[in-house]
C-alpha cells in the first residue's frame, strides 16, 4: 500500500503501482545507454500544476504533459511529432478545400458550379474521415514517441513509444454474493496506465540490439494531493522506473 511522507504526500511503493513485471533495478550492460533515473533531476523551480481531482480528463492530460516534458529532455529523447503533423496536415487541407469550394460557389453561378462544389464537398468529407480514422486506428492512445542516437563502441539508435489511458473506477466483488448490494466490495480508484515499447538497434537499423515491452498502472492519488496539485518527483520517479524496465529488455547478441 502507499505510505505517506511527513508532509502528507503519498509515496509510491511497489505494491501500489502495479506493473507487468517487477520494478526492481535491472542490471545494465556496458553498451546500454543511460536511462532517466541515472540523470540528475531537472534544475530550477517548476510551474505548479493543479487540476480537478474529480475530472479524469484533467488528471490524464496533466500526466501526459508531464511524460512529454520529462522524456524530451536533451539528455534523453527527441520527441517525434509525426502523428500531430499528419493530423494537422489533413485538417488544414480540409480547411483549404472547404474555403476554396465555398469561394468558387460564391463567384460562379449555381448550376455551373454544382459539379465542382460536389467534388469539393466529397473531398472535404474524405479528408475529415481520413483524419478521424488516423487518430483512432494509427495514433490511438500514443502520447510520446521519442528517438535518440548514442555512441558506445558503435552508433546506436533508440526508439521509444508510450501510450496512456485511464482505467476507470472498478468495484471488487465479494463471494458468495448474498445480495446485489453486499456483492459489491471496495472501489478501486481510477488509475493512470502507461504502456511502453522500446527498441535499440545499430545505426540504419541493420542489427537489433535490444527490445523491451512493459506496462504499469498507478492510482492518480499517488501523483496528486487532496487539492489537485501534482507531485512531479513522485510521477517522474514512477515513469523513470518504467522506462528503465523497458530499456532493460532482453539483449540480442550481434
Amino acid at each position: 500500500m502507499a505510505r505517506k511522507k511527513a508532509n502528507g504526500t503519498p509515496e509510491i511503493s511497489t505494491a501500489a503501482a502495479a506493473g507487468s513485471s517487477s520494478s526492481s533495478p535491472l542490471p545494465t550492460s556496458p553498451d546500454r545507454p543511460p536511462g532517466p533515473l541515472s540523470l540528475a533531476p531537472l534544475p530550477g523551480t517548476r510551474d505548479v500544476v493543479k487540476v480537478n481531482n474529480f475530472s479524469t480528463t484533467e488528471l490524464k492530460n496533466a500526466c501526459d504533459d508531464a511524460v512529454k516534458r520529462y522524456l524530451s529532455r536533451p539528455e534523453l529523447f527527441k520527441q517525434i511529432h509525426q502523428h500531430t503533423d499528419v493530423r494537422l496536415a489533413l485538417g488544414w487541407l480540409s480547411v483549404f478545400v472547404a474555403g476554396g469550394t465555398g469561394l468558387y460557389g460564391y463567384k460562379v453561378e449555381f448550376e455551373q458550379s454544382k459539379p465542382v462544389v460536389w467534388a469539393g464537398l466529397i473531398l472535404y468529407m474524405l479528408l475529415t474521415f481520413t483524419q478521424t480514422l488516423y487518430a483512432y486506428f494509427i495514433e490511438g492512445d500514443i502520447v510520446f514517441v521519442g528517438k535518440r542516437k548514442t555512441f558506445s563502441k558503435r552508433i546506436m539508435t533508440e526508439r521509444i513509444t508510450l501510450s496512456s489511458r485511464t482505467l476507470p473506477v472498478s468495484f471488487l466483488s465479494k463471494s458468495p454474493p448474498a445480495s446485489s448490494f453486499s456483492a459489491v466490495g471496495p472501489a478501486t480508484p481510477p488509475q493512470y496506465r502507461l504502456a511502453l515499447t522500446y527498441v535499440r538497434s545499430t545505426s540504419a537499423n541493420k542489427s537489433l540490439l535490444a527490445k523491451g515491452k512493459t506496462q504499469a498502472a498507478a492510482p492518480y492519488s499517488l501523483f496528486f494531493d487532496a487539492a489537485g496539485t501534482m507531485d512531479f518527483d513522485a510521477f517522474e520517479r514512477w515513469v523513470g522506473e518504467l522506462v528503465e524496465e523497458g530499456m532493460g529488455g532482453r539483449e540480442k547478441a550481434t
